[in-house]
């Protein structure tokens, strides 16, 4: 690959609903530009950024690839993201580090719930951005009526610089409304374009649209303004000068059209990234601090500048080792240097540096500002880390990755993996932002979280694949707690005679509730040494375990005071044992008489969703025993708060994608334990009895 300079780069994203032809479009522009000499496809599983074996099972992108191309004098980074929402991580790193987005959206399907989110998120970003609308070839296209959604959904700012010759089995090529001629498809392959005068009967079409798309040229300028109102032609050089302006300052979103498995329209495409789309030059400079003081610091994308770069994806491999891909906003990244991590306050060392097409490396001196590079076998970085020049410290913000919103439980199949289970896991945590892993202490299992159950499932996968060992999934224990409303009094003795030395332990506990939240306290009411001092220790040793596991259902006793008042001992037999044996069975006895009940936890609820849902998911949280504690309106949605049990929110995530036709998201904080109902309490009851005695 030729060396280019900052203001020749393009980083592109591809963004869209799943299933619109994101991969494919990587694809065909790979293809027409020369980067591929063969087309892949996406069901055949050849496609070069859908590399991994499970995106080839599945026939979806899991995962962010980079996929660079030349066009015309610009080197094009396409980042081809996934379009399901369990991998939404992905794009958003790619955002991060993009400087403006292609939205695909179907012809056949029209806007959908990714695209909305996608728009949004390239708002968020503030990117530039253009439209293709993919599979034309199609039954069912109509790029008529996508083009009236998308100025439905996104504004009158959306305008078709190209329509349609021909849909469906008639597809044949598109009319270029700016030279107003017909690019006709001369082959199969999609490599050889012919430019015709436009057919007669679609004329009349193509001079109404020009007509808006002159006036959307001309808004952009005041002289060009003055022009178009004088009735003056406005030259082609000029309408795209216009465009150029309109589209990078976000006034314009032109929308272009094609096939990308029949690899028609692409060199339109390719040519108004490379005209109309922004070099880092083009955009901001990008703002950090300065670790450890509250100092803010700029970074122009300058090779003349100190180096600094932000490391925005991360894959871990068992047998290449880790790849973290950057991008660089100043400065120069080198091969065979040194580099400074400021997150982690440590020296990296850096072997060779290369660009990344799919999966294949493509060797690099360097890497300059505004390009996106990838080198091996970092010691400590990781995604969200900033790289650069010791002498010109900078933090750069950290990629705002969503949190995880479902788990499950996870054991090995066969006893012994655990080890394995959890190295497998660790790699999986260095490369996914968006997962993660905790070891619950409460009920002893092995949690994982993620995005949805296809996130999951994925991760069961190549734990299978990448290092052997099978796991399987189940909804997690909800950590219940069981406390006391009444106080109440025991007596416990620990008496054992058996030749020799004996055991003898005495104690009068008294218990009583604490205020929720409260825990434990223990108190030494002893007096005149009854129990002597040295035994005192033992007996609250004694309740302690005691606690670990209540008289209902085996849950650890929360909230509770208990007092040693009394008690007798041996001069001989007595031990530390003994008094800690005679306090457990004083603990037990006092609690199944102290009106004991079962705690579990309460969740506070943020659901956002557009207001027609509203009315459905207020119905539905009351279902699940929630509490709406109010709402806060926004633009277009709004945000529920509540409160709900813990038990009744692990399949939320599934349940509201459904709900909402994936509109909806949600945060699950933890808030408190409260008492479970008395049906539900009996349920949790004999549920633990069963198991008990099944084991």
């Amino acid at each position: 690959m030729k060396n280019y300079n900052t203001g020749q780069i393009r980083n592109v994203a591809l963004i869209s609903h799943g299933g619109a032809g994101k991969t494919s479009l990587a694809e065909a522009m790979l293809y027409t530009s020369g980067a591929i000499t063969r087309l892949g496809k996406v069901d055949a599983g050849n496609t070069t950024t859908d590399f991994d074996q499970d995106e080839i099972k599945r026939q979806v992108t899991i995962s962010t690839a980079l996929a660079p191309l030349e066009w015309k004098g610009v080197k094009v980074n396409l980042l081809d993201t996934p379009g399901y929402f369990d991998f939404v991580g992905e794009v958003q790193g790619a955002l991060r580090v993009a400087d403006s987005a292609v939205i695909a959206v179907c012809a056949v399907s029209g806007v959908e719930v990714g695209t909305e989110k996608v728009w949004s998120y390239a708002d968020k970003y503030n990117l530039p951005r253009l439209v293709f609308i993919n599979k034309i070839d199609r039954e069912n296209a109509n790029f008529d009526a996508v083009l009236e959604q998308l100025r439905s959904f996104f504004g009158l700012k959306v305008f078709p610089l190209q329509f349609p010759l021909g849909e469906e089995d008639s597809f044949r090529g598109v009319i270029d409304l700016v030279r107003m001629k017909a690019l006709v498809y001369a082959d199969k392959e999609g490599l050889k374009v012919q430019e015709e005068d436009i057919p007669e009967d679609l004329l009349g079409k193509a001079e109404e649209l020009r007509e808006k798309v002159v006036e959307a040229a001309a808004e952009t300028d005041d002289e060009l303004m003055e022009k178009y109102l004088e009735e003056e032609l406005l030259s082609e050089e000029e309408i795209n000068s216009a465009l150029r302006k309109g589209t990078l300052e976000g006034r314009i979103v032109p929308v272009l059209c094609g096939s990308a498995t029949m690899n028609y329209g692409m060199q339109p495409l390719l040519d108004l990234i490379q005209s109309a789309l922004p070099s880092p030059l083009d955009r901001p400079p990008v703002e950090g601090t300065v670790p450890n003081k509250e100092e803010d610091v700029i970074k122009k994308a300058d090779v003349n500048e100190p180096l600094s770069a932000l490391v925005f994806k991360t894959l871990a491999d068992p047998y290449v080792g880790r790849v973290n891909y950057f991008r660089v906003y100043s400065g120069v990244l080198k091969a065979d240097s040194q580099v400074y991590n400021f997150n982690k306050d440590k020296m990296e060392r850096i072997g060779s540096v290369f660009f990344m097409r799919g999966k294949n490396q493509l060797p690099a001196d360097q890497i300059i500002a505004g390009d996106i590079g990838s080198v091996a076998k970092l010691a400590v970085t990781a995604t969200g880390d900033t790289l650069g020049d010791k002498g010109s410290p900078v933090i750069f913000p950290p990629i705002d990755f969503p949190a995880p919103v479902i788990s499950f439980a996870v054991e090995p199949k066969s006893q012994g993996d655990e080890e394995k289970v959890s190295a497998g896991l660790q790699r999986f945590l260095e490369e996914d932002p968006t997962f993660r892993v905790e070891r619950n202490t409460e009920t002893k299992q092995i949690l994982i979280s993620g995005m949805g159950d296809t996130h999951l499932d994925v991760i069961v996968d190549r734990l299978a694949k990448k290092f052997g060992v099978e796991v399987k999934l189940s909804t997690p224990k909800v950590p219940y707690k069981e406390t006391i409303r009444g106080t109440s009094k025991k007596e416990g003795k620990y008496k054992k005679q058996s030749g020799g030395r004996g055991q003898y332990g005495h104690v009068f506990l008294e218990v009583s509730p604490l205020p929720r939240g409260e825990g434990f306290v223990f108190e030494d009411k002893i007096v005149g040494g009854v129990v002597p001092r040295q035994y005192i220790p033992a007996v609250e040793k004694g309740v302690l375990e005691a606690m670990e596991e209540g008289n209902l259902a085996g849950y650890p006793v929360v909230d509770i005071k208990v007092s040693l008042y009394d008690g007798s001992y041996h001069t001989v037999d007595s031990s530390e044992m003994a008094f800690k044996i005679a306090a457990s069975m004083s603990l037990r006895g006092a609690i199944d008489e102290a009106d004991p009940v079962l705690l579990e936890p309460i969740m506070n609820v943020e659901v956002t969703v557009p207001e027609n849902y509203m009315g459905d998911i207020m119905g539905d949280l009351n279902s699940r025993r929630g509490r709406i504690q109010g709402m806060i309106p926004g633009e277009g949605m709004q945000t529920i708060k509540a409160q709900a049990p813990l038990a009744e929110m692990y399949n939320y995530a599934i349940d509201l994608r459904s709900m909402t036709q994936g509109r909806g998201s949600f945060t699950l904080a933890f808030s408190h334990y409260e008492e479970v109902p008395f049906q539900e309490a009996e349920k949790i009851i004999a549920a633990a009895k069963a198991e008990k005695e099944g084991s």
